[in-house]
């Protein structure tokens, strides 16, 4: 099963920095969930930075941000340490999450298939609606485009 637009997102649990994530126990928040490939990486540490840098912004408009990659929880919060980020990074190492919102292709890295995560971010509403879906994104400018998206909601 994976999520459609306009459709509640099924509920799910998974090891976070700070305290584990259960979607249920969002309810009312304005949620943004952005899949990245891998923690330390130039176009994963960018973006990391750029939701960090607009993160005020995020939560004054009612949003909570998380990103989620296949990186163990250790790498999560080394991460999050050195970028000093402000917001959780979700682990899904077993890739259930990046299963329910179909995130995992085949992907060309060094003339190689590869699977890995389409960097991909997710709108989900305060009563876990599935509200907007933007795949295969490009890091710069993408931060302002989703920030835009959560003040027009």
């Amino acid at each position: 099963m994976t999520v459609s637009l306009n459709k509640a997102v099924p509920d799910f649990r998974a090891p976070a920095t700070g305290a584990d994530f259960r979607l249920a126990d969002q309810r009312g928040k304005t949620l943004v969930l952005y899949f990245y490939p891998k923690d330390n990486t130039p176009g994963c540490t960018t973006e990391a930075m750029n939701f960090r840098d607009q993160y005020d912004a995020f939560e004054r408009a009612g949003a909570a941000v998380y990103g989620i990659s296949r990186d163990s929880l250790k790498s999560h919060e080394n991460f999050k340490a050195k970028l000093e980020l402000p917001f959780e990074l979700i682990s899904d190492a077993d890739e259930a999450i990046c299963s329910l919102f179909d995130v995992i292709k085949m992907k060309k890295m060094y003339g190689k298939e590869v699977r890995g995560i389409e960097r991909s971010t997710f709108v989900v509403d305060g009563k876990g609606v599935l509200r907007h879906e933007m795949r295969g994104i490009k890091v710069p400018n993408h931060v302002d485009e989703v920030l835009e998206i959560i003040k027009a909601m």
